[in-house]
């Protein structure tokens, strides 16, 4: 399964997280995506429940404890304090993979700069 992950700011709008969805469905073989994931509290958010829903996929959340046991090969330094992890989209496409899970998209970011989004698969 491939799980992407999603990071967004809270002014982001569901037109800057489609965005980083499909820079990172290009960035990979353009295979379908199975289900979101992001942060447990912003997996909550409506613009996060509104992707799921126009995507017609599950939207998926994981917890900060399981996100910042999550080494990734991006880093922000704002998330890395707020999540304890260098990327929240990557941390939570590979959290939602499980055990053996690979990136195959690292993660990119909305033109507008307000949503990040990675994907992993197991």
């Amino acid at each position: 399964m491939r799980f992407a992950g999603i990071g967004f700011r809270g002014a982001a709008d569901l037109a800057s997280l489609q965005d980083a969805l499909q820079k990172a469905i290009s960035a990979t073989d353009g295979g379908a995506v199975d289900a979101l994931v992001s942060e447990a509290a912003k997996a909550r958010e409506n613009v996060f429940r509104e992707l799921a829903q126009v995507m017609r996929i599950p939207g998926m959340g994981v917890t900060q404890t399981d996100l910042a046991q999550m080494l990734t090969p991006t880093q922000s330094a704002r998330i890395q304090d707020k999540f304890g992890t260098g990327s929240l989209a990557e941390a939570a496409a590979l959290v939602a993979a499980g055990p053996g899970a690979r990136l195959l998209a690292e993660r990119v970011i909305s033109s507008d700069g307000m949503a990040t989004a990675a994907i992993a698969e197991n």
